[in-house]
């Protein structure tokens, strides 16, 4: 399969089966993933794997950050524990008068986003979440975030499930997207 077909035929699994790869199994991937356009060669980056019990702690740290207890805080707790493997993606901000904190960014979510696809393309189900809580004190506390760390989302990773999401019918018009100057 081309490059041009795994990336066409990529998706989201927003639910995957309890298998994940193991640390070994990841290693080359990210080693991969590496090779992200990265200005400077700053690798403004890291990632934590997150398994287990983690997961849990993850889930009390979103539900501190909401400001909620009880059922909704079970209801929180619980979305950690939708993949056996999170993987956080983490922007690690250098000082730098010639890379802008946003280009790191960039470089940090372009190492996530080819991280997905090279575990897709390894047979594993993957889906990326984001949201309100990743800025939170409390989340980045759970993970052990420096000063100049940033948490981007978490890669939620498992098996790909029997059933397959029917084929995408995306409407998007490449023409529409880049145009001549």
């Amino acid at each position: 399969m081309s490059i041009l077909d795994a990336v066409r035929n990529r998706q989201s699994y927003s639910k995957v089966t309890e298998v994940a790869p193991t640390h070994e199994e990841l290693l080359p991937l990210v080693a991969a993933a590496a090779s992200v356009a990265d200005h400077g060669s700053m690798r403004p980056w890291r990632l934590i794997e997150l398994r287990g019990d983690d997961r849990l702690a993850l889930g009390a740290a979103l539900a501190a950050s909401a400001g909620v207890d009880g059922k909704e805080a079970a209801k929180l707790g619980e979305k950690p524990l939708r993949a056996s493997l999170l993987i956080a993606v983490v922007g690690v901000y250098k000082p730098s008068f010639k890379v802008p904190e946003w280009e790191q960014e960039a470089v940090a979510s372009g190492v996530a986003h080819t991280l997905s696809l090279l575990l897709d393309d390894a047979g594993w189900g993957v889906f990326w979440r984001t949201g309100i809580h990743t800025r939170s004190k409390p989340v980045a506390k759970m993970h052990g975030l420096a000063h100049n760390e940033k948490l981007l989302g978490w890669l939620y990773v498992g098996g790909k499930p029997e059933k397959r999401k029917p084929e995408k019918k995306d409407k998007f018009n490449p023409s529409r997207a880049i145009s001549p100057l």
